[in-house]
């Protein structure tokens, strides 16, 4: 009878692991349902496997979302990547498992479907990463068969958006460029205008150079943890350019605020807004670059990204700053008391030409002769600007200070082209070098005494006997223009052809009401336009030119 009901009964052993296999068949069992249950309820905030993820978040409201292992796998691991595009935030992943009570409840037969929702699932709750702040963050873990993940953010200084990726296909490339040990980057050459940088080639631009390339920002501001987040700060600065304009490359024309740059097989866009300049230059491959047309003594900040144009997923190596240097100060030329100095005016290149002064006396002259063009003068005395003008022909100035004073002259042309002046300083009255001017520099003509053959001018004089040479030149009617903007005012009578000599004569008159002369030119073309010119020559036997009068003589008489 033993022998029967041992025959007939199966082995302790087979009976305990028909038990565990139960309990193993119902536990996945419940977690496929717990699994199904829970993706129905949350099916719009379930974080997808393999994609890039982007989320808006309100401030102070937290918002969560989930993943769990596909069926039929034990184990895997998987990696989070987190991007924030603007402000810090926080986030957390938080893990939930089934509680054991609860699986030997449902095992025992005490199922109870409606318990399977997930917010009433006894469950074990426990946080296995957390983080704050603007950095992107990536948390690399093992995911289990019976948990389920939540990914909590919380943006709690205004509105923002972040981007998420989730895998847990290890055996894919990476989505997002690898960045080399080192992922700084390095200044190694400033100068005024211009910031040199190198970095580190990143493996991925190795393997992958025809579909990663290295995109640089420039700006005024300060440096960006991702392109992201570079690309929210531009658009929100008022440039209203599209998405990753520069970096993705993308189809849209830039704003009218951008200007385009293409060379050399860069694509570079300059924006301009009211938190300065900014620059996007995608270089290609290379990992140096001299960032041009900075402006000097200006701090910037550069930020290197690697970009999968495929993709557009990018990473970002540590950013850096640089200081351009100052521009160096023009050049300061000492002036002599009393000595006359000629000068060309760059005006292409708005160069300003700086001179110093010691007064010897407290009484100061300061004599101007703008040969050609409109030459602009400033003089300053410890800082403080004493006169700042801009004119054509003669000017004098006369400032009274103290023995020993410093004047400090900038002149310039204020035109593109180039102009030229004549500048003396002195104390001493008796070494001046223009002579004493009339009110005037002008030259009248008398129209009704016009004839066919004669001309009658009158220019002023002053209370000085001076020498006043005439000289007149035959024209074409289209070269009034040219002749008369072109001219150089300091040449003198020497420069001029003998043929076009009418006369010199000497006058003065101590009532400068009554320091006028008139000339009368004979032997004239009728019909004929003429050039007109006087030089006045004081003792110092420098000319000044008066300015030049165009007359045409009678066609018929």
């Amino acid at each position: 009878m033993m022998s029967r009901l041992h025959s007939s009964s199966p082995p302790f052993w087979l009976l305990v692991l028909m038990c565990i296999s139960h309990s193993l068949e119902m536990a996945s069992s419940l977690q496929q349902s717990f699994k199904s249950d829970l993706f129905n309820f949350y099916h719009t905030v379930i974080l997808a496997d393999g994609k890039e993820t982007t989320i808006h978040l309100l401030k102070d409201i937290p918002k969560r979302y989930y993943f769990a292992l596909e069926e039929g796998r034990t184990s895997s691991p998987f990696t989070v990547t987190v991007t924030p595009c603007d402000v810090p935030i926080e986030w957390s992943i938080w893990v939930h498992k089934m509680s054991p009570n609860y699986l030997g409840k449902f095992a025992h037969g005490g199922y109870d479907q409606d318990a399977l929702k997930f917010q009433k699932t006894a469950k074990i709750e426990s946080t296995l990463f957390s983080y704050k702040g603007n950095s992107v963050e990536t948390y690399m873990g093992i995911s289990y068969y019976s948990t389920v993940y939540m990914l909590e953010f919380l943006s709690t200084e205004r509105d923002t958006h972040i981007t998420v990726y989730l895998t847990t296909d290890t055996t894919l490339d990476h989505l997002y460029p690898e960045l080399p040990s080192d992922p700084r980057i390095d200044v190694i050459g400033v100068d005024h205008t211009t910031v040199t940088l190198a970095w580190k080639h990143s493996p991925t631009v190795l393997q992958y150079q025809e579909n990663v390339q290295y995109c640089l920002l420039m700006n005024e501001k300060h440096n960006y943890k991702s392109l992201c987040a570079a690309e929210t700060a531009i658009r929100s600065s008022g440039m209203k350019s599209p998405p990753a304009v520069a970096l993705s490359l993308s189809p849209y024309p830039p704003n009218p605020q951008q200007v385009m740059i293409l060379s050399n097989g860069e694509l570079s866009i300059i924006s301009k807004a009211g938190s300065g300049e900014v620059r996007q230059i995608c270089v290609g491959t290379k990992n140096t670059y001299t960032v041009p047309n900075l402006t000097p003594s200006t701090q910037y900040y550069f930020d290197v990204f690697v970009v999968n144009f495929l993709t557009n997923a990018s990473a970002a190596y540590t950013g850096t700053f640089a200081r351009t240097l100052e521009e160096p100060g023009p050049k300061i030329t000492e002036l002599k008391d009393g000595k006359v100095i000629h000068l060309i005016l760059d005006g292409r290149k708005q160069k300003l030409y700086s001179f110093q002064y010691r007064a010897r006396h407290k009484t100061v002259q300061f004599a101007f002769q703008s040969c050609r063009g409109q030459v602009e003068v400033e003089i300053t005395r410890d800082e403080k600007v004493l006169m700042s003008e801009s004119f054509a022909g003669l000017r004098h100035f006369t400032l009274k200070g103290r023995v020993g004073d410093i004047y400090s002259m900038n002149l310039g042309s204020t035109e593109p082209a180039n102009a030229s002046v004549r500048v003396q300083v002195s104390s001493l009255f008796h070494k001046l070098f223009f002579p004493a001017l009339p009110e005037s520099l002008k030259i009248k003509s008398f129209s009704k005494l016009r004839t066919c053959d004669s001309v009658t001018i009158a220019w002023l004089g002053t209370q000085q006997m001076s020498k006043y040479c005439v000289y007149k030149k035959q024209i074409e009617e289209d070269q009034v223009w040219m002749e008369t903007r072109n001219a150089d005012r300091c040449l003198g009578p020497e420069s001029r052809h003998k043929s076009n000599k009418v006369l010199c004569k000497y006058f003065h008159d101590l009532n400068l009401r009554r320091a006028v002369t008139t000339e009368t030119i004979r032997g004239l073309k009728a019909g004929t336009v003429y050039l007109f010119d006087v030089y006045l020559i004081g003792s110092s036997g420098i000319p000044v030119r008066y300015y030049s009068r165009v007359v045409k003589t009678r066609k018929k008489c």
